[in-house]
């Protein structure tokens, strides 16, 4: 008897019936199967007062966490990443024992006083009501918990602690170079993402973070004479003073202390700053955010942050034309922390600096909101994705900003590459951002590399495709913690060609491109070209000939990894179409039916979009290159 008569028979119903039931059982494992892309969720309610005189900041969190995933948890992981500001944390010990240490931290957190140090402390934690256990590893707090928190349901945690501020030495901390009183970043107690790798619950040594989609709700008590920057949007505008709205207008001092309540919603952090002697003014984005800028009134930063707010609105302008809409109502651009670094909805850059200077890490941090902050890739893992296509858009930026040549934009990150590569410290690219041997390595390779792996896709697919991809990817893939894989596929499905041979080769090894004109023959009317693959990673060439009487043709050699040719980039330079390279073979030949005194130079890849670690043999004068054939020939 088959399996549908016995369901027939067993459920006394309709053949019809049965069929429709087999049908749903044996859908429902094939769905279960592939639903690994849940993502958890949370909701903070936060309320905290800083002391201004101890520095010292008690507070209350309630989390509900909800566990979308189809797992049962036992244990929770927070971050409490304060307490890497201590002699003998980990941060501490790296800093002082890799070989290229970063300046900004050194052996300063070895010589922090107490008084000096961040600590993070759990003074109390119940889950649902009850108490639960709880221990502290270094930044990492493990929770053991009572209950399990089943598959789609969820908790509500409530812990009360104690954290000191930090004398500032890397993001945060008080009392930075610049004198900015608080840089309130990585503050509050913070539970680890959960996903379909497991818990992310990383010790801080300096590096990337990675966070759950939450909604924030944020009560800041503190002294009067301080103004507060932060993520969200500010709900009591009206009670903080008279000038808080009114761009530019010195905000009015109030008796006692001021509650600041902030709100944000969909956001993977919240962050905040606050200085006495901040002014604050707004720019509108024609169809986009509020920008809110703080800063401190002076010599060395007054003309440059008031100039640098018409570049804000227009890069914002070009990053929701050509990379996506930023989503939310506002963005705060503030002075503080110790270089530049990106939060949800504002950013901390240090001020006091050449207006190039001070526009060009804008618009970095800016970018952020992107690809930090919107699409959230887990840039611990992948920080190339994130600091990678941040460089490269903030660059493209730049480059209309500025009025510099959109082709030379991204020439200082193959410089930092193949500076790398002289070195010997290159590494792949698929590590996690802490494991890194130098810090050298890992920058090189989250920010240059990153940004070269946009521009070479740009070079294999084309310009049309490119931009069209980049845009669909952030609107498939926003608020949705995006991997490696999603990023490809859709630049393959917009292209209608096959590149997950380059996310391998570029992200999982360290394989060199180089190619070469390996000689040029003349014979009976045309003129033969063979080109060498020296390195171990292949690519598709254009080769670009110049003729004597001006014109140049461009030769395009496409591979046969991506099963498809990209479109037409320069209308102005006519396109042959070649016979396609397999990836196997050291060499290729292209007959040009000109003879070779008829042309000037051949060359491979005139754009130099390709990370060829070997330019020298990419171009050739025809005369030389003849000459140093006859020798060879002799």
């Amino acid at each position: 008897m088959d399996i549908l008569q016995a369901l027939v028979k067993m459920c006394c119903m309709p053949k019809y019936y049965a069929v429709l039931l087999l049908q749903v059982m044996f859908l429902l494992p094939s769905v279960n199967a592939q639903d690994f892309r849940w993502q958890q969720r949370a909701e903070y309610k936060l309320d905290v007062r800083l002391d201004v005189k101890t520095h010292r900041l008690v507070g209350n969190q309630k989390l509900t966490y909800f566990n979308n995933s189809k797992d049962t948890l036992n244990k929770v992981y927070y971050h409490l990443y304060f307490n890497a500001f201590q002699p003998g944390s980990m941060m501490d010990v790296r800093s002082r024992n890799i070989v290229d240490p970063d300046s900004r931290v050194g052996d300063r957190i070895s010589k922090l006083k107490d008084d000096e140090i961040g600590y993070q402390h759990i003074l109390s934690l119940k889950q649902d009501g009850k108490d639960v256990g709880h221990k502290v590893e270094g930044t990492i707090l493990e929770v053991t918990l009572s209950t399990p928190i089943l598959p789609n349901t969820n908790t509500i945690f409530d812990m009360n602690f104690e954290a000191q501020v930090p004398l500032q030495i890397r993001r945060s901390g008080r009392d930075n170079k610049e004198g900015i009183a608080y840089t309130m970043t990585q503050w509050y107690p913070k539970i680890a993402e959960y996903d379909f790798q497991g818990w992310h619950a990383d010790q801080y040594v300096a590096r990337e973070f990675h966070g759950v989609w939450a909604d924030f709700v944020v009560n800041i008590t503190i002294d009067p004479t301080f103004i507060i920057g932060a993520t969200g949007t500010l709900q009591n505008a009206d009670k903080i003073g008279y000038g808080y709205e009114d761009s530019g207008t010195k905000v009015k001092r109030a008796e006692g202390e001021l509650t600041w309540k902030f709100v944000a919603k969909n956001v993977i952090d919240f962050a905040w700053a606050a200085d006495p002697e901040y002014v604050h003014e707004k720019a509108q984005v024609p169809g986009g955010p509020e920008l809110h800028f703080f800063y401190q009134n002076g010599d060395r930063t007054t003309a440059n942050w008031k100039k640098m707010q018409g570049y804000a609105v227009k890069h914002f302008e070009f990053m929701s034309k050509t990379f996506g809409k930023y989503p939310y109502k506002h963005y705060a651009i503030i002075q503080g922390g110790d270089g530049g670094m990106e939060y949800p909805m504002c950013t901390m850059l240090t001020g006091e600096r050449s207006f190039g200077s001070l526009v060009g890490v804008m618009a970095h941090e800016a970018s952020h909101s992107w690809y930090q902050a919107v699409l959230a890739s887990n840039e611990s893992l992948y920080p190339w994705m994130d600091e990678g296509f941040t460089d490269f858009a903030s660059q493209e930026s730049l480059a209309l900003l500025l009025n510099t040549p959109l082709a030379e934009c991204h020439q200082g990150s193959y410089a930092s590459y193949f500076r790398l590569i002289q070195r010997g410290w290159q590494e792949p690219i698929s590590q996690h951002a802490d494991f890194y041997t130098t810090n050298a390595a890992y920058s090189t390779a989250a920010y240059a590399m990153g940004t070269i792996f946009l521009q070479q896709l740009k070079y294999i697919i084309g310009n049309n495709f490119f931009y069209k991809g980049m845009l669909q990817y952030y609107n498939t893939w926003k608020f949705k913690h995006p991997e490696p894989i999603d990023f490809i596929r859709v630049m393959g499905k917009v292209s209608g060609m096959q590149l997950k041979w380059y996310l391998d080769y570029w992200v999982n090894t360290t394989k060199k491109i180089d190619y070469g004109i390996k000689n040029v023959i003349d014979s009976q009317g045309s003129t033969y070209v063979t080109l060498e693959r020296i390195g171990d990673f292949p690519m598709p060439v254009d080769l670009v000939i110049t003729y004597r009487n001006g014109s140049k043709a461009l030769f395009y050699v496409p591979t046969d990894l991506t099963l498809g040719n990209k479109t037409v980039e320069d209308l102005n330079i006519p396109r042959n179409d070649v016979e396609t390279w397999p990836w196997v073979y050291p060499t290729y030949t292209l007959k040009v039916a000109t003879p070779a005194s008829e042309i000037v130079s051949i060359e491979i890849d005139p754009s130099q979009r390709l990370a060829d670690v070997d330019r020298k043999n990419n171009y050739v004068v025809l005369a030389d290159a003849m000459k140093a054939f006859e020798k060879t020939t002799r």
